[in-house]
């Protein structure tokens, strides 16, 4: 291990830069290095109050769901979530304020100081190991962990929580988790703990009976959303029929119809956490957390004309979802489509689904190692009859939709979080 990821005494840029040092020992599956870690810290995750949510997309939002609910009756609320947007203070939060920088600096000398020199941990379970130490430090009353990739595996399954929650499974990272949807499933449902409740908002019945097996298995309560536990949408308003607890004309504060059924898995996991007595919240706070919820870069609209909509959407499943959106809630003359991916996604696969809905197509790229060349996104394109123009800075790939777009316009920008974070930096710098 070089030296410049262990250096002490650094500033909050230098701290995290040595962290991003770490993303060159890839990614390695396992919790021996994450446990490790924490072990030289007095195993703060022993004793706490978690809430686990996994699956293949809507984590991050499922869990914005669940921290505002709880914030709402009134509890202290860590949120671990990533990637981040904008900053990596976004990816620890506590009762919606982000980590201060100060303390994010010192967190990451303390964790250096335990590294091993010959096996350091990678970026992703040393941000797991600050999550964990900073919101036991802070004394939180529970903390909502999202899953990186798969769940077996994955650091964050150090944890032993209240409420395991897998959102949906879908075909992605079949590199690392197996090329079927059931390979996928088994993996994501390494994160069902023996007693732990678990709710699942899959849809798919094979992957249904998979989940249920491995907690009868693990003599975990299972439930899902289409079991005991419904819901309706009526225009904007999500009707709540669960497992005690009804709750009718409920607003949501994040924008698209697929939002109603991540907010019916937050309050389904609600429910469990009442059913486990860990928490009673009464009906005002479950209105006020969903209506103030707050989760940037998901059907995030700015303001002014053209409208510009910015979504993380990044793997086929997430797409389709987008494409379905578009069509059915948004009102536009033409759609000025802004699009990054990254290299190891299914491009073809994304690219097939929303490019149909595309009047004028812009490929370009984020600041990141990992996005694909846009000219390579353009071939593709190009096969699938949208050959578009080609613009590697995505800076300038705004400022190119822009221009091509009129008042009743929708630009949509999309393909990837970092592709979002990058353009909410560009566009909205004060915030």
């Amino acid at each position: 291990i070089t030296s410049n990821i262990m250096e002490k005494n650094l500033s909050y840029e230098g701290a995290v830069a040595g962290l991003y040092r770490l993303q060159k020992f890839g990614i390695k599956f396992g919790l021996s290095k994450t446990a490790n870690l924490l072990e030289a810290f007095g195993n703060p995750h022993h004793g706490q109050h978690y809430i686990h949510i996994g699956g293949t997309n809507a984590k991050g939002s499922v869990a914005a769901f669940v921290a505002s609910l709880l914030k709402e009756a009134g509890l202290k609320v860590g949120l671990y979530t990533s990637p981040h947007l904008v900053r990596f203070t976004e990816r620890f939060r506590i009762n919606d304020e982000e980590i201060d920088p100060d303390e994010a600096r010192s967190l990451i000398e303390d964790l250096t100081t335990h590294y091993a020199p010959h096996e350091p941990p990678t970026f992703f379970e040393a941000t797991t190991a600050m999550a964990i130490i900073y919101f036991a430090r802070q004394h939180c009353d529970m903390a909502v962990m999202e899953v990186g990739m798969g769940g077996r595996l994955d650091a964050t399954n150090i944890i032993t929580p209240e409420v395991s929650a897998i959102t949906n499974i879908g075909l992605e990272h079949r590199e690392y988790l197996g090329p079927t949807l059931l390979d996928i499933a088994r993996e994501k449902g390494g994160i069902i703990k023996p007693k732990v409740p678990i709710v699942t908002g899959a849809s798919q019945p094979s992957v249904i009976r998979c989940l249920r097996g491995m907690a009868l298995e693990k003599d975990a309560p299972f439930h899902w959303i289409g079991g005991g536990i419904r819901y309706r949408k009526h225009g904007p308003q999500l009707h709540y029929y669960g497992l005690r607890r009804r709750f009718p004309s409920l607003d949501l504060g994040l924008s698209g119809g697929f939002q109603a059924r991540n907010a019916a898995l937050a309050l389904a996991i609600l429910e469990l956490l009442e059913g486990e007595g860990r928490v009673t919240v009464q009906e005002d706070a479950v209105r006020r957390g969903l209506q103030r919820v707050q989760w940037a870069g998901r059907m995030q609209i700015l303001p002014g004309k053209p409208r510009i909509l910015l979504d993380g959407a990044h793997n086929p499943p997430a797409m389709n979802t987008l494409a379905r959106t578009l069509l059915k809630e948004c009102a536009y003359d033409r759609l000025i489509l802004v699009i990054g991916v990254m290299a190891d996604k299914d491009i073809p696969a994304i690219l097939r689904s929303i490019l149909p809905l595309s009047d004028q197509v812009i490929y370009t790229r984020p600041r990141y190692y990992r996005a694909s060349d846009p000219s390579v996104l353009a071939e593709v394109g190009t096969s699938l009859g949208k050959p578009g123009q080609v613009i590697p800075s995505l800076n300038d790939a705004i400022e190119k939709a822009r221009g091509l777009a009129k008042s009743q316009d929708l630009m949509v920008i999309c393909g990837s979080l970092f592709t979002v974070g990058e353009a909410l930096r560009y566009l909205d710098p004060r915030h």
